[in-house]
């Protein structure tokens, strides 16, 4: 098999397809479409691993629960649906901020958590002991992608086969920065994996990502992935593989180069790949696993990476990283870099506490950043620079330090910086994805009241990952992405912009304090970065890994082929093989909602707090349901989720003048929330589709912004674009996604009946769009984004989970 030339992220495709030719599922045909680098074509392969979180696993093991009793009532045997590979479930989106700022914060955090969650708790720990090749990790354990690169993965398997991994979150591909090919799937489309099924796709572009030149002192990680992400959105990598080589390759650490690859889903890109290299090896030997062997191996398969080998890349861009300067992006996208200092803000606003530009949330958090000694130790030895000139956090900021892994509690500790990070109220509030998921918890009280009093527009500034609208925190005018450093200082200064010139804060005397004076060195980061990489941290850590705290251990279940169902409002079991299949040619559609550009899969399916006065909260509240919890927790029940599809406050749809989850019901023009007209669309037997311009289904990687898009009766989505996993999970849920030109352009209004027709339905056919009403009649054409002949089928049969359960049927008669 000659490999020469090829990209190493499409050797490792090849290898794995090579490994797996039956001549049936994977064929001569996909091998060669690899080795030949046929761009475009359709082939299938097989995943070795699957790692999921509770917000996207739970309903994924749901929808599993209900395969079986599906096959039970048809008198078959349940215990057919079973994982093949192995499957990893890590509890990390589920704590919330709701106590900060004191040393007992995380104790009464991880309580609440199992007050909260303690039926769906029972429920992972049935499938835990009832699904075969299934782990569970118990809460408090850490975030799933730091996890599952300090342990979880061993980058070649026991079987000599490089790992390929999909995850039911967008940010898998934070794995491809240990020399792993991995990516974020739906729920739906890592259930058939797990169930035996080959993952396909089609074989992608590669472009090549040249790294050069020196990073300049002050700069972080975080700032490097910002200009990354900036540069790769703008040159549109949507659906293609981002592979880095380059002379400073090995200037970067794993730490750093999992910060970039953690990103890929806001660049656009399917991967963000690093070679295995030198880096790799000392990474894997430090954090307690065998990396002379993965080197020894990787050799062997021809996918160490060697910086003379002439690779050929679809195209190749240059990224010199002396030219990258401290940055932060906002306030409501990913890719909306600024350089730091720059913003201005304008005071018109004033509250009794806080004004225009004020900084009240400010949290280190989230995998992209807590897995990275770099900022870890760089924010511990600010803040002990600031503490020791007297500084304090502004009171009216709610700060918080989510880690990903107690690894970086214990290295943070041993350095002596622990102490002074507390002492500005950045206290450890969980060990999960809290503030970046939209688990911040409500705002100070005094500040919510002066924003809904005094229209006072405030930020927050993170070290996530994403900052969409709404997603943090509704009240806020918007959220900041930055260094866990500049988090810190954020916090000490207390509004937003903040600069080099000014002072950040005065210390006790009135002496001015400027940022210049408490802000790390790279020789300061350096001297403590032994421990932060010590084995033995890793090795202890991860001995208990599958032991849950006291809370966890108590939970009592029986294990059991099928299901009972108990009675909850966490777990319900889902209608998936009750619902009609979906018809593919669509007469006299109504437009449910007409809507922008870059619409997420939060303004979908909303991940935080559920709002009492809200359809789901008000449904909750009629159960005698008292502690709401959150949409991302509540994933298990789809009544509820039905209820907030396309809810999120920020959500604008133009056939409505207001913000928020509301439609217009043709053709009586009375105006409702999206749930009521939506089922009252569904009495009247009218099929629904969504018009939206583009990006459509940016974001997470959350199966439900599809599962909700069906169950409201939408049967296409109409679209100038879509974001990869988006769009594949709407074909999993059996809807059309149809690429159009701008509707606005069409002179679209929203109160059209809509038809499309095919005249033949194979990957990327062209549809016949018909928008009428009495005044005129719009006719259009739009491609079929259905990419495979598996897709294409997944939409004759009304979604993946019926096609893959007629398949076991058939094969078991």
């Amino acid at each position: 098999m000659d490999l020469k030339n090829l990209p190493y992220s499409l050797r490792v495709l090849a290898i794995n397809v090579s490994k797996h030719i039956d001549g049936e599922k994977i064929t001569q045909d996909d091998l060669d479409a690899i080795i030949n680098w046929k761009v475009g074509n359709e082939i299938s392969f097989m995943p070795t691993r699957v790692i999921m979180q509770d917000y996207t696993g739970v309903p994924l093991l749901v929808d599993l629960a209900e395969m079986r009793s599906e096959l039970a009532r048809r008198g078959l045997n349940p215990e057919k649906v079973n994982p093949i590979i192995q499957s990893d479930l890590v509890i990390d989106h589920s704590i919330q901020v709701d106590y900060y700022g004191t040393s007992y914060s995380l104790t009464l955090n991880m309580k609440k958590e199992f007050e909260r969650n303690e039926e769906r708790y029972k429920f992972l720990k049935w499938a835990q002991r009832s699904f075969k090749n299934l782990r569970i990790i118990p809460p408090g354990k850490g975030i799933i992608h730091q996890i599952n690169l300090e342990y979880l993965s061993k980058v070649i398997n026991d079987n000599n086969e490089p790992e390929i991994v999909i995850g039911t979150d967008s940010h898998t591909t934070m794995i491809g920065g240990l020399g792993i090919l991995g990516w974020g799937v739906g729920g739906l489309e890592a259930e058939a994996v797990m169930l035996g099924e080959p993952y396909h796709s089609i074989v992608p572009e590669v472009i090549g990502v040249k790294l050069e030149g020196e990073i300049r002192e002050g700069v972080t990680p975080t700032d490097i992935v910002l200009y990354i992400t900036e540069l790769l959105r703008k040159k549109g990598v949507v659906g293609k593989y981002v592979e880095f080589f380059g002379s400073s390759l090995s200037k970067l650490t794993i730490q750093d180069r999992a910060t970039i690859a953690n990103m890929a889903p806001e660049y656009g890109a399917t991967v963000g790949y690093f070679p295995i290299d030198e880096q790799t090896v000392k990474y894997l030997n430090l954090t307690g696993r065998d990396g002379d062997k993965v080197k020894k191996i990787a050799m062997e398969l021809g996918i160490f990476y060697n910086e003379r080998e002439e690779i050929k890349y679809s195209d190749v861009v240059e990224v010199n990283l002396s030219e990258i300067e401290p940055s932060m992006a906002g306030p409501k996208n990913p890719d909306e870099r600024i350089k730091f200092g720059s913003l201005k803000i304008e005071r018109k606003n004033k509250g009794n506490i806080i004004q225009d530009g004020d900084v009240v949330l400010a949290a280190i958090t989230s995998c992209t950043n807590t897995s990275n000694p770099t900022v870890m130790l760089g924010a511990g030895i600010l803040a002990k620079k600031a503490v020791e000139l007297g500084l304090r956090s502004k009171p009216y900021v709610k700060t918080s330090l989510a880690p990903g892994s107690p690894v970086v509690v214990k290295y943070l500790k041993d350095a002596g910086l622990l102490p002074y990070l507390e002492a500005l109220g950045f206290h450890v509030v969980g060990f999960g994805c809290t503030t970046c998921i939209g688990n911040a918890g409500p705002l100070i009280k005094e500040v919510e009241n002066d924003i809904k009093t005094y229209g006072v527009e405030a930020y927050a500034v993170i070290s996530g990952n994403r900052n969409f609208e709404g997603r943090i925190n509704p009240l806020l005018k918007g959220t900041f992405l930055a260094s866990p450093i500049l988090v810190v200082a954020f916090a000490i200064a207390g509004r937003i912009d903040i600069n080099y010139e000014e002072p950040i804060a005065f210390d006790p005397n009135g002496k001015p304090v400027y940022l210049r004076d408490i802000w790390p060195t790279l020789e300061e980061i350096n001297s403590y970065m032994n421990l932060a990489m010590n084995p033995e941290y890793y090795l202890s850590q991860y001995s208990t890994i599958f032991k849950g705290d006291e809370n966890w251990e108590k939970l009592s279940v029986t294990p059991s082929p099928i299901y009972d169902w108990p009675k909850s409002t966490y777990i319900v079991e889902p209608p998936w093989f009750k619902e009609e299949d979906g018809k593919l040619e669509i007469k006299k559609a109504r437009i449910l909602l007409l809507l922008g550009d870059k619409i997420t899969t939060d303004h979908i399916s909303p991940a935080g707090p559920i709002s009492p006065d809200s359809e789901a909260g008000k449904y909750l509240l009629s159960l005698g349901v008292k502690e709401l919890n959150t949409f991302g927790a509540r994933r298990g029940n789809h009544e509820v989720m039905i209820r907030g599809g396309f809810s999120n406050p920020k959500l604008k749809n133009y056939l409505v003048n207001k913000e928020g989850g509301y439609t217009i019901h043709f053709p009586d023009k009375r105006e409702g929330t999206v749930y009521e007209v939506a089922m009252q669309y569904k009495k009247e037997g009218v099929p629904l589709v969504v018009v939206a311009g583009k990006q459509y289904g940016s974001g997470s990687s959350r199966d439900w912004a599809a599962k909700v898009t069906a169950l409201l009766g939408i049967k296409a989505v109409l679209a100038e674009s879509f974001e990869r996993i988006h769009r594949s999970n709407l074909v999993a849920m059996g809807v059309l996604p149809i690429e159009i030109e701008d509707w606005r352009k069409l002179g679209i209004k929203g109160d059209e009946l809509v038809s499309i027709e095919f005249t033949d339905l194979n990957p990327g056919s062209k549809a016949k769009i018909i928008f009428e009403n009495n005044e005129r009649k719009v006719e259009t054409s739009g491609i079929l984004r259905a990419n495979t002949k598996t897709e294409i089928e997944y939409l004759k049969s009304g979604g993946i989970l019926k096609y893959v359960l007629e398949k076991m049927i058939k094969d078991e008669n």
